[in-house]
């Protein structure tokens, strides 16, 4: 070659890999973020709880994994578990990808865990003719947040305040309208705080006060609604909440909020970033088997049933040892309830009152006491299933129909037993002298001075007779001696008669 053609050769390579390399990157690039260029779509339509807390967490993990640009969580809530809040929470803050929390679609609502969740995202937008707020929290196994007896200390407290305060105003302050005006609005934004109730609702009202406080500080939002939304249980529609900087963005459709977010500076973990968001693609993210029967086995109304057909199943067991089905699905759906007991927000005692009633049920069976076990079991089981649950919770709630019914079928069974024992008691005796006067049996001896064996209903018995008996012959049992079960007998023909 001459040095022309090499020259000419090597600016065509350079040409064709200039042209192609950009592809092979571009191409890398893609395979190496399957998630580039694409939000990932979470929807949450029910209360917060163990299975929410799992695909939501799951989710934003997938997002991460995978390097998705944004996770949009569309949410319709009524509130749910702290705990599971918290966890939710806590994974959005840490998130190394964008969250934006969506309440979706129109009529939908982020009422107390929703209003926490969004307040915690990096963009929080709501559609028009949704709400949130009430965000008071609710405490579990009874108390609440409502309005307790003071004590005779936390009287003589107040009292004592409210003298201050008027002493103080009384001296310094001149009597005017105005001055009157601007004390009742300060003892009326007061006077929440002071309505708290017993010490442990103003402590959970207070810790829930400034943990929402703090997410809105943390992204700029009204730190001061959050406060009354938690503290009077207020709520806001969708253009309230954004015109009191409670929202960032009120969009109908998906489109119109990606479009709504693009450009806009968030405050990530590393930093702030600068939203992209216009050409994202959107990919929703199903609920797995996982969470499906997660979601199934903490509804308390069905981990309730598990538990009744769990402790059943093992007493039919114990009655009749060896049947081994009632045993296998009795232990089954007893340890699927006692696993969902340990993520819901159970009262203890009304699970060892379940458990006392339906032994004292069971023990009835074996213990002579004129019902009085029976009846107390009854009463137990009805009362504990009624405390089982909070019922305060959002979305948590027991079903009070299938309590009432398991109250009636417990109380049938027990009458059930009672009838059963008391037929029985009335029905002749069917063992002993009586069972056995008038019964026919052989002579399988032949009787030697009027003593000798016969069989009779599978069995060989001592007997007497003052007749000659042979081996063979049929005998009529006329009675037998308390001692010794030994039968007395008279020889009878082939026509049954006695001879």
């Amino acid at each position: 070659m001459t040095g022309v053609q090499i020259t000419s050769f090597r600016q065509l390579l350079a040409m064709a890999l200039c042209a192609v390399l950009p592809a092979l990157v571009t191409t890398a690039i893609a395979q190496a973020s399957p998630g580039a260029g694409k939000a990932y779509m979470l929807t949450v339509d029910d209360a917060i709880g163990p299975a929410t807390r799992d695909f939501i967490v799951r989710g934003i993990e997938q997002a991460e994994t995978e390097r998705a640009e944004l996770v949009i969580l569309r949410l319709n809530t009524p509130g749910g578990l702290d705990a599971s809040m918290r966890d939710i929470i806590s994974k959005i803050i840490d998130s190394s990808v964008p969250v934006a929390t969506w309440v979706a679609p129109p009529g939908s609502r982020a009422a107390s865990a929703g209003t926490y969740m969004l307040y915690a995202s990096h963009v929080a937008a709501m559609a028009p003719s949704t709400n949130l707020g009430a965000a008071t929290p609710v405490q579990i196994g009874g108390g609440g947040g409502g309005q307790q007896p003071a004590t005779p200390i936390e009287r003589a407290r107040d009292a004592f305040d409210g003298e201050s305060e008027g002493t103080e105003t009384a001296s310094n302050a001149p009597e005017t309208a105005d001055n009157a005006s601007d004390a009742t609005a300060d003892k009326q934004s007061e006077a929440p705080e002071r309505a708290a109730g017993d010490a442990s609702s103003r402590k959970a009202i207070n810790d829930a006060v400034a943990y929402i406080k703090g997410l809105a500080n943390r992204h700029g939002r009204n730190a001061e609604w959050a406060e009354r939304a938690v503290r009077e249980a207020v709520s806001l529609t969708a253009s309230e909440a954004l015109e009191r900087n409670v929202i960032d963005v009120v969009a109908e459709t998906l489109p119109d909020l990606l479009g709504a977010m693009d450009g806009r500076e968030i405050r990530m973990k590393e930093g702030t970033v600068i939203l992209a968001t216009t050409d994202l693609e959107t990919v929703e993210i199903e609920p797995d088997w996982r969470t499906e029967l997660l979601a199934i086995i903490t509804n308390p109304t069905l981990a309730y049933i598990l538990l009744m057909i769990g402790i059943y199943g093992l007493i039919l067991e114990g009655y009749n040892p060896g049947a081994l089905v009632p045993g296998v699905i009795g232990g089954i759906c007893l340890l699927l309830a006692l696993y969902a007991f340990q993520i819901l927000p159970v009262n203890y005692a009304g699970l060892a009152l379940m458990a006392l009633g339906l032994a004292l049920i069971a023990v009835e069976l074996f213990v002579p006491s004129f019902g009085i076990l029976g009846i107390g079991g009854v009463i137990a089981v009805t009362f504990g299933s009624v405390i089982l649950f909070d019922s305060g919770v959002p979305g948590l709630e027991m079903n009070t129909g299938l309590v009432a019914a398991m109250g009636l079928g417990s109380a049938l069974i027990f009458g059930a037993i009672v009838w059963l024992a008391a037929r029985a008691m009335r029905k002749p005796r069917l063992g002993g002298r009586e069972a056995l006067t008038g019964e026919h049996a052989e002579a399988i001896s032949d009787f030697s001075d009027g003593a000798g064996r016969v069989h009779l209903q599978g069995e060989d018995w001592r007997a007497k007779s003052s007749h000659p008996v042979a081996r063979g012959d049929k005998v009529r049992i006329v009675d037998m001696e308390d001692e010794g079960f030994v039968l007395d007998v008279e020889p009878i023909d082939s026509s049954g008669s006695a001879r």
